[in-house]
Parts: structure tokens; sequence; C-alpha cells
């Protein structure tokens, strides 16, 4: 054997219940959507997949050192993708009885302020990380705080776990405390400087973050979207129409745009790779420019009904065009976990007489994620190629759960059951770039 042969990676292999998805079930019907093997096998080299399909047709691939993981009795899945989270709200999670505007200003805001401090920013990066990849989650668009610093924290835990992330330090230069308030030349220059650093080295990625259009200054706005159009290979990421009030404000601020979302259009802000959180209280017109611009929405239903801002029309999205995917929106939402918050957008597509079914569910937990966040040609499903992200889920991981998978008679069934009872206890174990990062 050649001193190349021996460098070469080893192949690698799970062995279980294996789901990915090829395309979106509601475009081209369920049964053409997706491909599951009950009894599967994920054959891995150097961190990438090298073939996926039925124990009893690829077995012949393995070979005496091959290094075999038996997941038999569970489900292997691509990793869950959070197309929306505050890192920096970490600590605010489940703080007590405000709407949007008084939760920022009484808890979110106090709580981002404490990111002056380099070292509290490393602590609460390195948890913020641990819990993404507990919870299932291998891939996440985020947003820091307005320090410099929150964005090199987490960039630096990302980077140690190997993860494709995507992040940017916020900008706001008005309407928010003096201890968060940059300047229109600091968020340029400080996000300049993070764009050079981290953009594209390893798997991490760099977002332009606007905090959302009443804490940025049309000057601001303004160089956000130059900052755009000097690297056109970065993301935007930002919020609009959550709540009535904010949009009321807006209206106030921007008297002479159209519409909330109008605003960041004028500024040339909506494009490809920009992610936008809510985008409840849009009208036809706001929702067909997101789908001409190639723009993203970011559901958040965990975070819309504990602030109680409102309802996405996922249908609405539907007709328009654009791509959806999942947020989960700490610390205005109530959980890391991607499960908790398919349970919670199940509920409210049914206050709109809307419906979610378990195989779309999953689908945008995972390559409509990846869709959404533009990184699908690298992450999203088990296609030959791709980067081995995957989840390992435990269908009986609690005695509730085990018992109604038992009496399911359909994968849909059990899907379901899993995405309505399932949390944290469900995920056996997390892996990125086919490297264990999380076992329960």
């Amino acid at each position: 054997m050649s001193a190349l042969d021996t460098e070469r990676p080893r192949t690698r292999a799970l062995r279980g219940s294996i789901l990915h998805f090829l395309a979106d079930p509601a475009a081209l019907g369920p049964k053409q959507a997706y491909e599951y093997f009950e009894d599967g096998l994920l054959l891995l080299r150097g961190g990438q997949v090298q073939a996926v399909g039925a124990f009893e047709k690829l077995q012949a691939e393995l070979t005496f050192d091959t290094e075999l993981e038996d997941y038999r009795g569970h489900l292997i899945m691509p990793g869950m993708i959070d197309t929306h989270i505050h890192y920096v709200q970490t600590d605010a999670i489940a703080s007590y009885g405000e709407q949007l505007l008084s939760w920022l200003a009484d808890y979110a805001f106090p709580v981002e302020g404490r990111f002056g401090d380099s070292d509290y920013a490393d602590e609460v990066a390195g948890f913020f990380v641990q819990e993404l990849l507990r919870n299932g989650t291998t891939s996440a668009l985020v947003l820091g705080s307005v320090h410099k610093h929150s964005a090199d924290a987490l960039f630096t835990a990302a980077q140690a776990q190997g993860m494709r992330l995507i992040a940017g330090k916020v900008m706001m230069d008005r309407n928010c405390p003096d201890y968060l308030r940059d300047t229109p030349a600091s968020g340029y220059e400080d996000s300049q400087a993070l764009i050079h650093k981290w953009h594209g080295r390893d798997r991490l990625l760099y977002a332009v973050t606007p905090r959302f259009a009443p804490t940025s200054s049309p000057e601001q706005l303004a160089l956000a979207g130059r900052l755009l159009d000097e690297h056109p290979d970065v993301f935007m990421h930002t919020h609009v129409a959550e709540s009535r009030d904010e949009v009321a404000w807006v209206a106030e601020l921007f008297p002479d745009n159209r519409s909330y979302l109008d605003v960041y259009d004028r500024y040339h802000l909506l494009r490809e790779r920009s992610v936008l959180a809510h985008c409840i209280y849009l009208n036809a017109q706001d929702r067909a420019r997101l789908a001409a611009t190639g723009a993203s929405a970011a559901f958040c239903p965990t975070s819309n009904l504990f602030i109680g801002g409102g309802l996405f029309d996922l249908a609405a999205a539907d007709a328009a065009g654009f791509r959806v995917g999942m947020g989960t929106d700490v610390g205005g939402g109530t959980s890391f976990s991607l499960l908790r918050t398919l349970d919670e957008a199940y509920k409210v597509l049914q206050l709109s007489g809307q419906s979610l079914p378990p195989l779309r569910a999953f689908y945008l937990a995972t390559l409509g994620g990846a869709r959404a966040l533009y990184i699908d040609e690298q992450v999203g499903n088990f296609v030959v190629g791709k980067e081995a992200d995957f989840v390992v889920l435990d269908m009986a991981a609690t005695p509730l759960l085990a018992r109604r998978c038992s009496l399911a008679k359909s994968l849909e069934e059990r899907l379901f059951a899993l995405m309505i009872l399932g949390d944290d206890r469900a995920i056996k174990a997390t892996y990125v770039m086919g490297q264990r990062r999380h076992a329960r």
C-alpha cells in the first residue's frame, strides 16, 4: 500500500432508518419529495456523504476497515437548520409578560448590554453552540449584539465544532440605549472588519445585520446596502413586520415608504441571501417583492405566540413563491429545539385554517432551511458530496413518545408524533461533518 493510500480517509458507515428530502413536498408531492430507507446505510468519507440507500443494496460497500455505527431502531436525518436566532438573548429566554417593543426594552437590551464584557460573550457563545448541537441543530443564522466581539466569540465557538454557521454583529444607531448604540461609520467599519476576518473561513459565513428598521437611521441602512454591494456573497439578516405596534412605528419613522418591507427595498437590502424574520404583516405586493428579489422569510412560531406578535401565513408565502425556513428566535422564542418549533408551527397554522403535514414540517426544518439560507448546495440532505451534518433521533425517547410511535401505522404518523411530542430528549446524537459532537 502506498503512502497516498494510507493518507486517504477511511469510509465510515451508519446503519438505521434514514429519511431525507429532495424537494418540497408541497411543490412536488410527498412521495416524490423524499427518500426513506427503513433499514438504511449512510456512507461517509472525509466528512462528506459518499452514498445513501437501503442496507441490502449498499452492504457490499462495507470493507473490513469500515467503521460501522449501528443505529437500528433510530431515525437518521440531516441536521436541522435554524434560520433565525439571537445567541445574545440566551439569558433573556422565558422573561415574563411583555409584547415586542416593551420586551426589547425591559429584557433583551439589558441582557445584550452585558456583551461589552468579552469574557461573558465567550462563555455564552460556548454554551449557545453546545445547546444548538444538543437540540440537533447543525447550522443556524444568528444575531450577535452591537459589540464587535460578540461576533468574534460566536464564530470562534462554532469554528471549534466545525459548524456551518452564519452570523453578524447587530447594527443600530438610534432608538436604543446608549450602551448598545453604534454609529453609521462604526457599524460599517466593524462589519467590514468582521467580513474580512470570518466570511468564508472554514464553514463560517457573515451576515450584515441591521437589527430592524426602527433602530437604524437612513444613513446606516444605506451603508448596510453598501456592504452588500461590496461583498455580494455575504448575507443580510433582519426583522420585518413582527407586530402591529412595530409596523405603526416604522410608518412614523419612514413616512415616504410604501410599507415596512419597502424600507429595506429602498436601501437595496432585499436580494438573494437576505433573510427577514417574521414577515407577518405583509401585503401581496410585499410578498411579491420577497419572491422577485430572492429574499427569504424565517417562520418563528414560538416567539410570535410568546410575544403576541401574530400568525405567519404560510399559504400566502407558498402562493407568492418565496423561500421559508424555520426559526426558533431565542430568546423571544421559548426553545432551542426545532422539534418544539414545528409543534408550535402546526398550531399557528391551525389557527389560520391551514395545515402543516409532518413531511412538509421536517422538510422546512432541513432542506427548506438550507434553501432559505442558500446553503443547500452544501447541506440539507444526503445527496452525494454534501457535507455530512446529521442527527440521530430516538423515537422512544420518552415513555409517551414510545407508546404513541408503537401505535403508528405509517412514517407520516411517526413523524407527526415526533414533532408534537419530541424535544431535546429525542436527540440521541448530533454529527457535524461526520464527527459526533453531541451524544445523549
